[in-house]
């Protein structure tokens, strides 16, 4: 198999459940912007995200509330975080790094900071068509100046819009700019 897909970056960000949410602001969660995948927009809201050893403002939180709570680095933050977290697919945080998400109201500390692993959106009809499961790696060719091959994972759902996710690290490690195109290998 081998079929053109759109590729998107996916800088830091935080995914919160309602309780947090209402811990760290007196208002609801509002639309900034829709994103690709369906249901799914970058808010208004954001947060400071923070270790002992550093700190990132105007962190976006990504809507709507989840079940749980979230936040999504590359290693590059991590390192100015001090900490190591692990590589996952999202909502896996167990065993993941500890940080504090702050705003004016308050903070909470938690073990949410995962590094998101590579993986390519597929919606269940496309998936099917593809012969792709969820979870699935895959390979993603990415040409260019710095051109390469990377492991990539499926990430199948109802509502999902195909395109592959790859954090600020990997997109600037292959030059590659939001709306790329790469080409998807099983």
């Amino acid at each position: 198999m081998k079929e053109k897909v759109s590729i998107n970056i996916s800088a830091r960000h935080v995914h919160l459940n309602e309780e947090t949410f209402k811990k760290l602001f007196d208002k609801e969660l509002t639309i900034r912007n829709s994103l690709n995948q369906i249901g799914q927009f970058a808010a208004n809201e954001t947060v400071t995200i923070k270790t002992d050893k550093g700190s990132f403002e105007n962190v976006r939180i990504i809507g709507p509330l989840r079940s749980y709570n979230q936040v999504e680095i590359s290693k590059s933050d991590a390192r100015k975080l001090g900490i190591n977290p692990p590589v996952r697919k999202s909502g896996n945080i167990n065993g993941s790094e500890k940080v504090t998400i702050a705003t004016n109201k308050g903070e909470v500390t938690l073990e949410c900071c995962i590094i998101a692993d590579r993986h390519v959106h597929l919606n269940t009809l496309d998936a099917k068509k593809l012969n792709i499961v969820d979870d699935e790696p895959l390979k993603l060719a990415i040409s260019g100046v710095k051109s390469g091959i990377i492991d990539i994972k499926a990430k199948v759902s109802d509502d999902g819009f195909f395109e592959v996710h790859l954090d600020t690290d990997d997109a600037n490690a292959f030059l590659i700019n939001a709306g790329d195109e790469g080409i998807l290998l099983k």
